[in-house]
């Protein structure tokens, strides 16, 4: 064809919301030569969904404030672009069984406010008067969000696709793609019609996505963890009733979220539209003998009505008038699924510009933000507001087929679920064990998982509940509270061990990589035999990521991170080594473990079984030894804030050091204890206190800034800037008079009747026997005994602010002896 494009700056695989809001931002941002294909019609998320939700709502941050973009850019789209749209603001109602789902609200309800969104909370009488149909039996209450609604999918794509032509990008309708190559640094999209040579591509393709994913294989990519659900609603014939009140009042009636239930219903035309999120759900396409179609556009599923069975009766108990019409079409089609059911948006795991948007459950909430997010990746290689809970290098390799489909029943099914902070899910468990694994299990461990590593989180003893229903609280209480404190004051007073497998670790080495590191960190290379903490930051002098160096001698390195952090920073590292090969970097994260051996008698309890080490070598030293006979590296240092040391042997020799070591007097201690003394002492966590929400300065890490070192590593210039400008807010400490919970992640923390800050993480400090929050705040009001107060599940909680020290050893006299 003489008009195909042969070339392109991006070319974006699939024309769904998220693709076309995708070029819709690109060409605004003045990235005109840029192409979107799509092998049918322009569509909007799956090309059955009659029309879809505009919520709020979210458990995470990043996908809130995604969300929240979407809806401001949808209510000015229609005249932005010049083109009508069907945008309903209804606003809706959530509703609330049990006092637990009461606390979830106040934390949502305060999260949007700091957005500037406001969020009642609402007694069942309250509800009613915001929605006349429903009946308010068995509520504790509810959660009112005024902005939320609906939109035409077909308009919002097709006002997207205008606009991003209007403003200079191309639209390829009927055009497959066939497969990908690459040229140098060039793509090749490969389509029906012809190639397209470009810089960067990016799949867009929906619950196409793992198939377009197979495509980059070749080339450095994965399998794409996903699975496509089974997602039924239905609609009815019209309601005379809620025909006459829609008339009467000028809108439709609000929106009803009933999450303890799980399922939505909302006004279609003058009927009703339900939703349920099953607990018997299905997934589509995951057996050899049912593969996904070449092209299910357009085409349904068979009805199962009989799966709905339980939600349509509690939902016609809720709203009577349901039952009064009959069904006038069941829609079952395809949606997508991450393990999470969260979208993933970013960079390709171990692919070169290449990108991904895909896997979105809420496609029509989330696609403006969405569209956003992927631009800046595209354009600027970093994003505007953290956004690691979608990005797509969350999943590793223990994200096998398995896990994505026992994970993603188990997502769906639990759609509206609270996610409580003593909770681990069930579903894709025992991907990656320690070898002391049955031992842990023996000795009363409780499981969960980290980057697909089981870790212990407390040890139970015999009378223990220890059932998953006890774990549904926000309350700091439990049966494992008990035993935290028991394995605190292990540590405390003797010494205890915690086995933990899956730090991510990688060994770098080669002429020259001591001047490389200097000029990826913001600070200072350990000492050949020590070890430090180091960070890289973005352009604007925000966190990357955090590491510890080991340097064993002049340009031989280990960096290790968090188990989590695995592919982000192996890609990190990678993507910035010198083009001349000169530098290796290995990822060595599978042959070692590693054991944490910390508390006042650690020394003694390693001297016993412990050859060829030095045990008076100071803090941040790092020595080879023999440890129960096996070959060991002992780093001397503790995230719990005692005298300790890190014990790390090959992963096979981990069983025989482990029970020595427990043997010699050390009590095992769980993640959960870890997690209590860390945040005494002020330790910083990663994507939790550390992220790109924070610059350096922000988060109080000055110390490992450099400013006046020759190398010009990566937001230098930001910080000096920032620094000479002032610094806006700062991380703090705070001690809190918390009730019976603690501060969660993202709590507002207010000054005279104003948000001043929010925390980044919070828990029980045995030790000083105090609630503390770690979080920023504004810089004015950072100083030592300044009054605040922090939202927690809707009560306003004293918190004082503390000097910039640990809590607990504020001299760092127990780790240094």
């Amino acid at each position: 064809m003489a008009d195909f494009p042969t070339t392109a700056r991006v070319v974006i695989i699939g024309g769904g919301v998220v693709g076309t809001s995708t070029l819709y931002h690109l060409a605004k941002a003045g990235w005109k030569d840029c192409v979107l294909v799509e092998k049918n019609e322009l569509t909007a998320g799956s090309t059955w969904h009659a029309a879809g939700n505009v919520p709020n709502f979210a458990g995470s941050w990043a996908v809130m404030n995604m969300q929240r973009y979407s809806a401001a850019m949808y209510r000015t789209l229609g005249e932005d672009v010049d083109y009508p749209m069907n945008y309903h603001v209804t606003g809706a109602i959530r509703l609330a069984h049990t006092k637990e789902r009461m606390q979830e609200f106040e934390k949502v309800a305060s999260m949007g406010r700091y957005q500037g969104l406001q969020m009642d909370i609402c007694t069942p009488a309250e509800l009613k008067e915001h929605n006349p149909f429903m009946e308010t039996h068995f509520l504790a209450g509810g959660l009112w969000d005024p902005l939320d609604g609906d939109i035409d999918p077909a308009q919002l794509t097709q006002a997207l696709a205008k606009g991003a032509r209007d403003a200079g990008g191309r639209i390829e309708r009927f055009c497959p793609v066939t497969g990908v190559d690459r040229d140098g640094d060039e793509w090749i999209v490969k389509t029906e019609k012809g190639e397209i040579r470009c810089e960067f591509v990016v799949n867009c393709a929906g619950y196409y996505a793992q198939r377009v994913g197979e495509m980059f294989k070749p080339f450095g990519g994965r399998t794409v963890p996903m699975v496509t659900m089974s997602h039924q609603y239905f609609l009815t014939e019209p309601i005379a009733e809620l025909e006459a009140w829609t008339k009467e009042k000028g809108h439709k009636m609000p929106m009803i979220r009933d999450v303890d239930v799980s399922y939505y219903l909302r006004q279609d035309k003058y009927g009703l539209n339900l939703g349920p999120y099953e607990r018997n759900c299905q997934a589509a396409w995951v057996k050899p003998d049912d593969p996904m179609p070449e092209d299910f556009s357009f085409q349904l599923y068979p009805d199962d009505l009989e799966r709905l069975e339980f939600y349509i009766e509690d939902a016609m108990e809720r709203v009577p008038a349901l039952g009064t019409a009959g069904v006038g079409r069941n829609i079952n089609g395809p949606i997508p699924y991450a393990p999470d059911g969260l979208p993933m948006i970013g960079p390709m795991p171990g692919v070169k510009n290449a990108f991904e948007g895909h896997s979105f459950t809420f496609g029509i909430a989330q696609g403006g933000g969405a569209g956003k997010v992927l631009s800046e990746w595209i354009m600027h290689g970093e994003t505007e507001l953290d956004m690691w809970a979608v990005d797509p290098r969350r999943y590793t390799d223990h994200a096998d087929h398995d896990f994505c489909l026992s994970k993603a029943l188990e997502t769906y099914g639990h759609e509206y679920a609270m996610h409580f902070p003593h909770h681990a899910w069930p579903a894709g468990r025992d991907k990656k064990l320690s070898p002391n694994h049955q031992s842990l299990l023996d000795a009363g461990a409780q499981m969960d998982a980290f980057n697909g590593w089981e870790r212990a989180t407390w040890f139970a003893k015999e009378g223990d509940d220890t059932s998953e229903e006890s774990t549904h609280t926000w309350d700091r209480n439990g049966p494992w509270m008990a035993r935290i404190k028991e394995e605190v004051e292990a540590v405390r007073d003797h010494a205890g061990v915690l086995d933990m497998p899956g730090f991510s670790r990688y060994a770098l080495s080669g002429d020259g990589a001591a001047e490389w590191l200097r000029g990826q960190i913001t600070g200072a290379l350990p000492k050949a035999g020590r070890m430090n903490l180091a960070y890289w930051a973005d352009s604007r002098g925000r966190i990357k990521t955090e590491m510890t160096i080991i340097r064993w001698g002049e340009d031989d390195f280990w960096l290790m991170t968090a188990a989590v952090a695995l592919w982000h920073d192996f890609e990190l590292l990678k993507g910035n080594l010198p083009a001349d090969g000169s530098l290796a970097l290995t990822n060595i994260t599978n042959d070692w473990s590693t054991h944490i051996v910390t508390g006042p008698a650690s020394r003694d309890i390693l001297s016993g079984i412990t050859d060829g080490a030095d045990l008076s070598a100071t803090w941040m030293s790092i020595q080879d030894a023999t440890v129960a006979g096996k070959p060991a590296k002992l780093f001397r240092v503790s995230f719990a804030g005692e005298l300790g040391w890190e014990v790390h042997t090959a992963f096979d020799d981990s069983p025989v050091v482990y029970e020595a070591i427990k043997a010699a007097g050390a009590t095992p201690f769980g993640m959960f204890a870890l997690n209590a003394m860390r945040i005494e002492k002020g330790y910083r966590t990663w994507k939790g206190d550390l992220s790109t929400d924070y610059s350096m300065l922000e988060a109080g890490l000055d110390r490992w800034v450099k400013l006046d070192k020759p190398q010009d590593f990566p937001g230098k210039a930001a910080l000096q800037a920032e620094k000479q400008a002032g610094i806006k807010k700062r991380f703090v400490t705070m001690t809190v008079d918390a009730g019976d919970q603690d501060a969660p992640y993202m709590s507002t923390v207010w000054h005279q009747g104003e948000v001043v800050g929010e925390t980044t993480s919070g828990d029980w400090g045995y030790r000083i026997n105090k609630s503390v929050a770690l979080g920023t705040i504004r810089a004015d009001l950072a100083v030592a005994g300044t009054e605040v107060e922090i939202n927690i599940f809707g009560k306003m909680c004293k918190a004082t602010v503390q000097p910039d020290q640990p809590l607990w050893d504020p001299e760092n006299e127990r780790i240094r002896a």
